[in-house]
């Protein structure tokens, strides 16, 4: 794909500051190179113990082993997860909270796009792309606050999109899960205010990475690049950077946000 933005434009990764010591810290579609394997690492850069989880398990066992490499065996688990599955997500929020003692924070980052003019959409397409997106981070979502209401604390924050806003052929099913996370997002955190519990989430626009560049078109990324202010997209650490800081006690005061993480116009 061919973009209007220069290397030299790209900012580079940001440091760890040490943001996230000591928490504890569950992200769910954590193997691989996309956002949520952005966040295992820029967590364990703030100071973080990560348990990732994802439903491919030979990425997410590569995941694991490089992630122990670098940060040590001791700060990193895995456990496979499909979100669809309420016992797979109730496994891998009970096997963080045995391994690490709690949960600080959870970030509910599965989701499943897909391309289809709704007139020729089947109903399989639709309800699977709901039942990962929304579905797997209500799941996601009402596992954690079990655990968090008991402990009196916790962070939740939830990967939306854009989309959730903005119009864009062929993503009806992809839209509508994601402003369905959106107003999850809103509506749990009311409830979680009562027990200590903050819940947001980050609306990305484009973050591009191996996975979606495989599903969508070169022309379809190209427009979409076309679109941002900077003539490029995202790298996926700088969404992760947002979702740090959802997850800091830098946004104490901010809960049943949505924020963009885009450049785009409209």
């Amino acid at each position: 794909m061919s973009e209007t933005g220069t290397p030299s434009t790209r900012p580079a990764p940001v440091p760890g500051h040490g943001l996230l010591r000591d928490r504890v810290v569950v992200i769910t579609a954590a193997a691989g190179t996309g956002i949520g394997g952005a966040t295992a690492r820029r967590c364990l850069e703030e100071g973080a113990r990560v348990m990732i989880g994802d439903a491919h398990e030979r990425r997410l066992g590569r995941s694991l082993t490089e992630l122990g490499q670098e940060f040590g065996a001791d700060s990193v688990a895995a456990v496979p997860c499909d979100v669809t599955s309420e016992d797979d997500v109730r496994r891998l929020f009970a096997a963080a909270a045995d391994r690490f003692g709690r949960i600080d924070v959870a970030v509910n980052n599965a989701g499943l796009g897909g391309t289809a003019d709704l007139v020729e959409m089947t109903d399989e397409q639709w309800s699977r792309v709901l039942d990962v997106t929304l579905g797997g981070t209500m799941r996601c979502t009402r596992a954690a606050l079990r655990l968090m209401r008991e402990q009196g604390h916790g962070v939740i924050v939830n990967n939306a999109s854009v989309v959730g806003w903005r119009a864009q052929r062929g993503q009806s099913h992809y839209a509508a899960a994601k402003a369905g996370v959106m107003a999850l997002t809103r509506c749990a955190a009311l409830e979680a205010a009562e027990y200590g519990v903050r819940i947001n989430a980050v609306a990305p626009s484009l973050a591009m990475h191996p996975h979606l560049a495989k599903v969508t078109s070169e022309e379809l990324l190209t427009e979409l690049t076309r679109r941002e202010a900077y003539g490029r997209y995202a790298e996926p650490w700088e969404v992760a950077n947002v979702i740090v800081f959802l997850a800091t006690d830098y946004s104490s005061y901010m809960t049943g946000e949505v924020v963009a993480v885009s450049s785009q116009h409209p």
